[in-house]
């Protein structure tokens, strides 16, 4: 990490799950952490965990479906610390249910927060980062938007345009000295299942459920590869095996894929269950 000298970062979701071991990570390398949340007790207690370890910390209430907070963010930032070297569009929802039981406002919910979010928040810092000649966006994504599961139409939806803005914007802001990284995992132990209405209701919900409870993966575990994405400027971080041979035999074998899917799904013979 030394071509950020400076050592400034920005987090959204920070309040909890990967955001909140992103921001500890850093704080424990001594850089400068910004944090922000509309969770603002929780976003108190990460605030906590960096003081502990001796950082500087910056805290931010912030709405990221909404592109003035994430400008004033970055406004602050640049006030403040004169920039920002790395900034993790983070924050995230979960979306589960039938296709014809997803409403509009939980289709504009996900959508909103999930996608609409890192648009803006690209938009947000990607001028500052041009004019201090540099910097570095990690957009967190889910293996959901590669490998397109039934019963997640909207949140696959979400996830697969932050997956396809980071590859657009990987090439279109290489010159200017500005990397990316998308994150793309599966299930790792966070409290994503909260953000879901009624998870409880739906078969997936429930599948979700007891991949959370039985999960080796951590939260922890997938920052320090996000971080060892950035040290090496790689464009993807997969983190689960399973993700990988899913996403590598949808690329090979893309109509076998969909009809295995199909026949799984079909039976109920569920993909992803037992994931460690």
């Amino acid at each position: 990490m030394k071509q950020f000298a400076k050592k400034r970062v920005f987090i959204t979701g920070a309040a909890s799950g990967l955001g909140r071991a992103l921001a500890v990570k850093f704080a424990e390398m001594g850089w400068r952490v910004a944090i922000a949340d509309i969770h603002l007790e929780r976003l108190a207690e990460t605030r906590g965990l960096i003081e502990e370890l001796g950082a500087t910390t910056l805290e931010i209430e912030c709405d990221v479906t909404s592109y003035e907070a994430l400008s004033k963010a970055a406004n602050m930032l640049e006030k403040n610390w004169g920039g920002v070297d790395i900034i993790f569009n983070n924050a995230g929802v979960a979306g589960l249910g039938q296709f014809e039981d997803i409403t509009q406002e939980e289709w504009h919910r996900v959508i909103n927060v999930d996608l609409w979010s890192v648009i803006y928040g690209c938009q947000a810092f990607v001028p500052m980062m041009k004019r201090q000649g540099g910097g570095y966006i990690v957009n967190t994504a889910s293996a959901a938007g590669i490998v397109s599961l039934p019963q997640m139409s909207n949140y696959n939806v979400a996830k697969a345009g932050v997956i396809s803005l980071s590859e657009s914007l990987k090439t279109e802001l290489a010159s200017d000295n500005i990397g990316v990284t998308v994150v793309a995992p599966t299930v790792f132990k966070a409290n994503l299942l909260d953000t879901i209405a009624n998870a409880e209701k739906h078969e997936m919900g429930r599948s979700f459920r007891k991949q959370l409870e039985t999960t080796k993966v951590t939260a922890e575990s997938i920052a320090d590869l996000a971080i060892e994405a950035i040290r090496k400027n790689r464009l993807y971080v997969v983190p689960q095996a399973d993700a990988r041979r899913a996403w590598l035999f949808k690329r090979l074998f893309p109509e076998l894929y969909v009809r295995t899917i199909t026949l799984l799904y079909r039976k109920r013979l569920w993909l992803f269950n037992g994931i460690d």
